[in-house]
């Protein structure tokens, strides 16, 4: 596995052609050190070189190194991300003997200049100061510098990690948001990677036994998170991105780890399911023509689907440094088994991120009970069937003014989820809070009922079952009912194929169909949405006080 993961991070770094390394390296030295990005790279091809891959690059990569160590220390440019990263390549070129022992001692003694308080862009300076994410990063590199010999406190490093600390939930997921609620998904995955990397890099100080216990309790509440294709959930910021899964590759290794030392092989055995499965998806993404940093074909250049910061240079690379890290958490020991049909399961995760979760018969759907509208919409906003394209069905909602960009107005938000009538116009339950009234899971099923109750005082309540034959939806209240029914229409590359008949409307994508079979009426809201993944054409199905839907994907 550690050869298959150095060979997917070679085939991120080919999406960089020479001339591009050279041009970003040409404003990296007009311009200085300003963020993360080029000294990952730089990490990342020094790691590559230390395996024996890509020696063509080896001049070059030396002026890259020397530049980055020499200008660290002296300037705030996200600094807290790149010394893990560059002591990480040290470290892997210094046990290769790749490069001359002379070039490594000068970058270590770059390295040992750096003062913490001048050098990180964020820190906590007392154990309850309110820092974010970057400050475990910053945590992280100071353990990698100390490691070394490079310089580093503990009572630093332990003062950074209490801050941490404190923004985990009950399940120990990190929460991110500015607020009390719409935490993302990908800002909880990679602190939870980075404490795993942190424990696995032999911290053993304060907080190990409060790390340890919380990446326990994540763990198994990750494994069923987890899409049948292998994918992160959704939800908020920075999804849909090519590089959320390795991190996720990371938190299992470490996870099945701790299960084969406990003697639990089974359970180890479905976390290397679960590995197999990230990998696969993230081989997928980097095996298309171009390579794009996330889950569309639409041109880099568009930015389609990207937060301002979310950049290529930045964030494809990135692909390739969370691989590394799942790297450095791999135990040759973790079971690699052929991936089965993942287990039906039931998941919710706390109010905080409020997401819940089935899975059943190689389908899994993911609802948001609380949509953020910037990133998000409530309902169920996710349906995968293992091996089918993610985006057939839907893979994450369309929100109604997204954060990020796309190419149309969204007129209204998309989610699969309930509507009423209300003045001659439907309504539906995209910006409304869902109430969890039950769930169950058997051998075969799973299966939950939502609540929700509108503006307008209408109550309504949907239930789904998910098993091999598809999603079962049995939406009933006291008045008339509609569903609203997403039909996955341009990717930003190939259109698919619709077909309307009675009661039905296909999808067809990639040779694979998407179908929805209602009992009811199928309209077209003759608008289209957009979402990360691309662009999706409006239908609903309308009923008589219950209405029922199937969606199956052959």
């Amino acid at each position: 596995m550690k050869e298959k993961i150095i060979s997917l991070m070679e085939k991120t770094l080919s999406a960089y052609p020479d001339s591009h390394i050279l041009s970003y390296f040409d404003d990296v030295k007009r311009e200085g050190l300003t963020e993360h990005g080029f000294p990952r790279l730089t990490a990342d091809i020094g790691i590559l070189i230390s395996h024996g891959r890509r020696t063509d690059l080896m001049s070059l990569f030396l002026e890259m190194m020397e530049f980055c160590c020499k200008n660290i220390p002296k300037v705030k440019a996200a600094n807290d991300f790149s010394v893990r990263e560059i002591c990480s390549c040290i470290s892997a070129l210094e046990e290769s003997d790749t490069v001359p022992v002379s070039d490594i001692s000068r970058w270590k003694s770059y390295l040992s200049e750096i003062d913490p308080f001048s050098c990180y862009n964020q820190y906590a300076v007392s154990p309850t100061d309110k820092v974010k994410n970057w400050g475990l990063f910053t945590a992280v590199s100071e353990y990698f510098r100390m490691k070394m010999g490079l310089g580093g406190s503990e009572e630093f490093i332990d003062i950074q990690l209490a801050s941490q600390l404190q923004w985990l939930d009950e399940n120990g997921m990190y929460m991110d948001a500015q607020g009390d609620k719409h935490h993302p998904i990908v800002y909880d995955l990679a602190p939870r990677g980075l404490f795993a990397l942190l424990l696995k890099a032999g911290y053993r100080g304060r907080y190990y036994d409060e790390i340890d216990s919380a990446l326990r309790r994540s763990g198994i509440l990750t494994l069923k998170m987890q899409s049948p294709n292998g994918e992160v959930a959704f939800g908020g910021r920075s999804n849909q991105f090519i590089h959320n899964e390795p991190w996720m590759i990371g938190i299992y290794a470490y996870e099945a780890e701790r299960y084969i030392r406990e003697g639990n092989l089974s359970l180890a055995s479905e976390f290397g399911a679960a590995i197999v499965r990230a990998i696969g998806i993230t081989e997928e993404h980097l095996n298309a023509e171009p390579i794009y940093h996330i889950k569309n074909r639409f041109p880099t250049e568009t930015r389609y689907g990207c937060e301002k910061y979310a950049y290529f240079d930045k964030y494809m690379i990135t692909v390739a440094s969370n691989l590394y890290s799942a790297y450095l958490l791999w135990n040759d020991a973790i079971p690699v088994p052929d991936v089965p049909d993942v287990e039906p399961s039931v998941a919710l995760t706390s109010e905080h991120f409020h997401k819940l979760f089935l899975k059943a018969g190689g389908y899994g759907i993911e609802f948001d009970l609380d949509g953020d509208p910037h990133y998000d919409a409530s309902g169920l906003g996710r349906v995968h069937k293992a091996g089918a394209p993610s985006a057939i069905c839907l893979s994450v909602p369309c929100p109604c003014s997204p954060k990020y960009t796309v190419n149309i107005e969204n007129p209204v938000s998309l989610s699969l989820c309930p509507g009423i009538l209300v003045d001659g116009e439907w309504i539906f339950a995209t910006d409304l809070q869902y109430k969890v009234m039950d769930t169950s899971c058997d051998e075969h099923s799973a299966s939950c009922s939502l609540y929700t109750r509108f503006a307008s005082g209408e109550e309504m309540i949907s239930k789904y079952t998910v098993n091999r034959d598809g999603v079962k939806i049995e939406v009933s209240g006291a008045c008339d009912v509609a569903f609203m029914l997403p039909a996955f229409h341009f990717d930003g590359e190939s259109y698919t194929e619709l077909t309307e008949s009675d009661g039905r409307l296909e999808i067809k994508f990639k040779n694979r169909i998407c179908r929805y079979t209602v009992s009811g009426e199928i309209h077209s809201a003759n608008s289209l949405a957009a979402n990360r993944n691309g662009l999706y054409k409006v239908y609903y199905a309308t009923g008589k006080d219950k209405l029922d839907v199937m969606i199956d994907i052959i």
